[in-house]
């Protein structure tokens, strides 16, 4: 299988270079790319020195809340995941991107 996404990659490529319609990339869902968007954001803003609560604000758009209230905040819990997944990308996890979605 690894060919035929090199093929995809290659009409893709032609495509652009041709000033042709260049056909969709499938190897991620419009999920996962929203999710690889949050985690970028994240991880850019966490290196910048925002806290963790303050992505929240910003990427999940939840309102300020109080110290007691992020303490049970599912958002806590989404913000630790998308930095942890950002990490992983970071240390060579991205590569999985770069492979075809196969059909379970």
């Amino acid at each position: 299988m690894e060919g035929f996404d090199r093929m995809e990659a290659v009409a893709r490529l032609l495509a652009s270079l041709h000033g042709r319609a260049i056909p969709p990339d499938t190897r991620l869902t419009r999920q996962q790319l929203a999710r690889a968007r949050r985690m970028l954001q994240a991880i850019d803003g966490y290196g910048a020195g925002a806290t963790q609560q303050e992505i929240a604000e910003v990427i999940l758009r939840v309102g300020k809340l109080t110290r007691d209230e992020w303490q049970a905040a599912s958002a806590r819990h989404a913000v630790a995941g998308l930095l942890g997944d950002a990490r992983a990308m970071i240390s060579g996890g991205y590569r999985k991107l770069l492979r075809h979605r196969r059909r379970s």
